[in-house]
């Protein structure tokens, strides 16, 4: 049997650069930061901890979302060493609510300000370059950490999602673009 392979899809995933940061495309290179970081207690914001088979399906899906909505979450990435730092963008996963603004920050980058700076780099474009009139960001009742930037970004608490896996999310609504420009 002969099989016959199409083309590889192309997708192109714009670049971001904020005072420190880089929000860039996923890569290889990556993955052991994700992997890592998605294992850990850490993770439990965000659904975890998973395999590290699962890290690599949710990976794979951060270039998904750019194929399959046009937009999607970056690495975040040190400007000066590229090193990832986590993963910040606009998402919206089937299911959901509505289009969100969502971050998440690996160990060495927490408490160092780079989840809003990266979060209104992101909240920037999601307005700015895909027209959104609008946003949310989803927490896990308890993620103290993700409230407070929540907070900080001048989003306020809405309402309560109940995810289809059973679980449920606080939904925060961004202030209009006019409010942040």
């Amino acid at each position: 049997m002969t099989m016959a392979f199409a083309e590889p899809a192309t997708v192109t995933i714009p670049s971001l650069t904020t005072a420190r940061l880089r929000l860039r495309a996923p890569g290889p290179s990556d993955f052991e930061a994700y992997a890592e970081f998605s294992a850990s207690p850490r993770a439990a914001g965000v659904g975890g901890p998973i395999s590290r088979t699962e890290a690599f399906g949710k990976f794979c899906a951060l270039v998904g979302h750019w194929r399959m909505r046009g937009y999607g979450r970056w690495v975040i990435a040190d400007l000066e060493r590229d090193v990832p730092l986590g993963v910040v963008g606009p998402m919206y996963p089937e299911g959901w609510p509505e289009p969100e603004i969502a971050w998440t920050v690996f160990e060495a980058a927490e408490g160092k300000g780079v989840a809003f700076e990266a979060a209104q780099a992101a909240r920037a474009f999601a307005y700015g370059t895909l027209g959104w009139r609008t946003a949310i960001s989803c927490t896990l009742p308890g993620n103290t950490r993700s409230e407070a930037l929540a907070r900080r970004m001048g989003a306020v608490e809405e309402s309560l999602f109940a995810h289809p896996e059973g679980f449920e999310l606080k939904v925060w609504r961004h202030p209009a673009p006019e409010a942040v420009q």
